[in-house]
């Protein structure tokens, strides 16, 4: 019987090659798109709106669109911008989201966000919902929205 031995240089560059491997197979994408840590907050019983984050990365040549959304724990989805004006914070309908080629756009607190209106039950920590984004060339991308307080979401 015949023993393999691998070169400690050989079973970091494996090692690193897996682990690769792992981060990219939980980033779900389309072509040139890559859907990064989508995430919710979760809401009080009784609550009608929820929110969900996240960040495209467009890796090809030609600009995309987000042009919808759908959840089944939502009526419907929309885009919406948070502006700061006159020291208050203010909401305004945002419309399609162009993310340019080789760019990323991200949906975080404060700024870009997708509302989750009209939500069938509260959105629990620790659990996941399924979230179709529709894109104007990549079609449709299904991720699924982990709800997760602010402390464990990820930090621009």
């Amino acid at each position: 019987m015949r023993t393999l031995k691998l070169r400690p240089h050989l079973l970091a560059l494996l090692a690193a090659s897996l682990l690769v491997a792992t981060v990219h197979a939980r980033e779900p994408a389309t072509g040139n798109l890559v859907i990064g840590h989508p995430w919710s907050r979760p809401t009080a019983s009784g609550m009608s709106v929820g929110v969900a984050y996240l960040s495209i990365t467009n890796n090809g040549a030609l600009e995309d669109t987000l042009i919808a959304a759908r959840t089944p724990v939502a009526a419907r989805v929309e885009f919406h911008r948070t502006r700061f004006e006159d020291g208050m914070a203010r909401m305004r309908p945002a419309g399609a989201v162009i993310i340019a080629a080789h760019a990323t756009v991200s949906a975080e607190p404060g700024g870009l966000h997708l509302m989750l209106v009209d939500l069938a039950a509260p959105l629990v920590a620790g659990t996941s919902v399924p979230l179709v984004l529709q894109f104007k060339t990549a079609g449709e991308i299904t991720v699924q929205l982990k709800v997760e307080s602010p402390a464990d979401a990820p930090h621009p």
